[in-house]
């Protein structure tokens, strides 16, 4: 469990968290390009311009999330709680979203 534990700017690229407990960790500017977050815990996190590139997010927890300004271009979100989730200025382009969910208006599908 890492619940609330600080990974501020890590770099965490293709790194192996499936089911992992990161619920309300500040991973603010963190690099998790192609990393595995399926079913992980990220209630709360805070995931400010956070590089989500090609990360699978299956299954995960995002509910309260903060995803402003987060790279999230060709991430898989299929199944992931986003209820409250912010993603103001985040970038979707070719990201696999949950069927509930619809793209921000003010996200960038560059």
């Amino acid at each position: 469990m890492m619940r609330d534990v600080s990974l501020y700017l890590a770099d965490l690229e293709g790194a192996a968290l499936q089911g992992v407990d990161l619920h309300g960790a500040d991973l603010i500017g963190a690099n998790l390009s192609g990393a595995n977050l399926e079913r992980a815990g990220l209630a709360g996190a805070t995931l400010i311009g956070a590089d989500l590139r090609h990360a699978n997010l299956v299954d995960a927890a995002l509910d309260g999330a903060d995803l402003d300004r987060a790279e999230l271009a060709g991430a898989t979100l299929t199944g992931a709680s986003t209820r409250g989730i912010s993603w103001h200025g985040a970038r979707l382009g070719g990201a696999i979203l949950p069927a509930d969910v619809q793209r921000p208006r003010t996200t960038s599908d560059v």
